[in-house]
């Protein structure tokens, strides 16, 4: 059912500082730890290494400790990976997304039925 309803639900945790994470965050944390660098994450992600700096900063005081860990150095000697709470919460992040979307399908299915124009169609 879900694989044929073209309404997407996306899930973003909000606090009282703004978003602590969301689909963007969760996946420049996964392409840090696939990367092992901050600047080949964004550029994955077609972000500059400042506004992905600026996340990993966000998302570093957003928590009781640090998601990401950098080491300082030249080329080849620096690098970042997440830290054990960084890959716990990104790991339960994503199953949050799963369970999600699994139990969202059925009332997006309902919306996506009474929308005027289908997903994906253009009006006029």
């Amino acid at each position: 059912m879900e694989d044929q309803c073209k309404l997407r639900l996306r899930l973003r945790l909000n606090g009282t500082q703004g978003i602590v994470m969301g689909p963007g965050r969760a996946d420049l944390l996964a392409l840090i730890a696939e990367t092992g660098s901050i600047a080949a994450a964004g550029r994955r992600m077609d972000m500059s290494y400042k506004r992905a700096w600026s996340l990993v900063d966000s998302l570093n005081t957003s928590f009781t400790a640090p998601l990401v860990e950098t080491a300082k150095g030249g080329a080849g000697h620096g690098g970042a990976r997440l830290t054990a709470l960084g890959e716990e919460l990104l790991a339960a992040y994503r199953e949050l997304e799963t369970v999600t979307r699994t139990a969202g399908s059925v009332f997006l299915t309902r919306f996506e039925t009474s929308l005027a124009v289908p997903p994906g169609a253009k009006p006029g």
